[in-house]
């Protein structure tokens, strides 16, 4: 199936009761084209989806996006925890050319735009850095930034917090937010809000004998740590798995493939 050719989606959705929506390219380097590698791509892809569902009278569709379509929000009130209501600032991400953030909120807006206008039944979820263990054939991105660290690698995210969140935990938020008619709008899912200082210290602490980089200066005083921030799916009965168990899964795993 190719999401950028309306035709094809068709069939998939046809007598569909349900959708769910997560297809997106990710690319973490610099793309030569942003526009066709990954705005267009992510945007049009969505908008044939929703439409495909409501042609085809799909009951509710539920929609992966991501914690980076909330952040960077520099307006954002000093001492708020992120929440739904963030949405991250498009020109300020264009600016610093993080094209992949960019694609997940334009690609986020757009699937509100049409859902409000055609009145489609739409949940968002916004799941943070997703670990876990893999069932991908090689490491997901998510996975590989947890490689670079344990590798020793410093990684420039001081404009992005934190947010781990299990696989299994997004998978299980998924099938809560179908079964769940009166969930409506966006569902931050991580475990907690933590900063990137708190990430590398707990990784070095877990894994000694990796050559994990501490940071020296904690730049994101922005962040406002948090055990709550997807207070909307633990009221819907989402337990979230503890994040050292999630890290712990994953290094389990990435050893016993041979990646690490």
């Amino acid at each position: 199936m190719d999401l950028l050719d309306p035709a094809s989606v068709t069939p998939a959705v046809d007598s569909a009761r349900g959708v769910f929506h997560l297809a997106s390219p990710v690319i973490l380097h610099q793309p030569q084209d942003p526009e066709g590698e990954l705005l267009q791509p992510a945007v049009r892809g969505t908008l044939n989806v929703l439409r495909a569902a409501k042609d085809c009278g799909v009951g509710r569709v539920v929609m992966v996006s991501s914690q980076a379509a909330m952040v960077p929000v520099p307006e954002w009130p000093a001492g708020k925890v992120i929440d739904d209501d963030c949405w991250a600032d498009v020109d300020l991400l264009k600016k610093k050319q993080f094209w992949y953030n960019v694609s997940k909120t334009l690609a986020e807006k757009a699937a509100w735009d049409f859902a409000t206008k055609e009145g489609l039944q739409l949940a968002v979820i916004n799941p943070g850095l997703v670990l876990g263990p893999m069932l991908t054939p090689s490491p997901t991105a998510s996975l590989r930034l947890l490689m670079q660290i344990l590798g020793g690698q410093r990684i420039d995210m001081d404009d992005f917090y934190v947010g781990i969140v299990d696989v299994r935990d997004v998978a299980q938020s998924l099938i809560v937010l179908y079964e769940n008619p009166s969930a409506q709008g966006r569902h931050l899912c991580t475990e907690s809000i933590e900063r990137l200082i708190d990430f590398h210290d707990k990784l070095a602490e877990l894994y000694p004998e990796f050559p994990v980089s501490r940071i020296q200066e904690d730049k994101q005083g922005w962040v406002v740590r948090s055990k709550a921030a997807s207070k909307k799916l633990i009221d819907l009965g989402v337990n979230f798995i503890p994040s050292d168990k999630t890290i712990r899964d994953s290094v389990d795993c990435l050893r016993n493939k041979g990646y690490i």
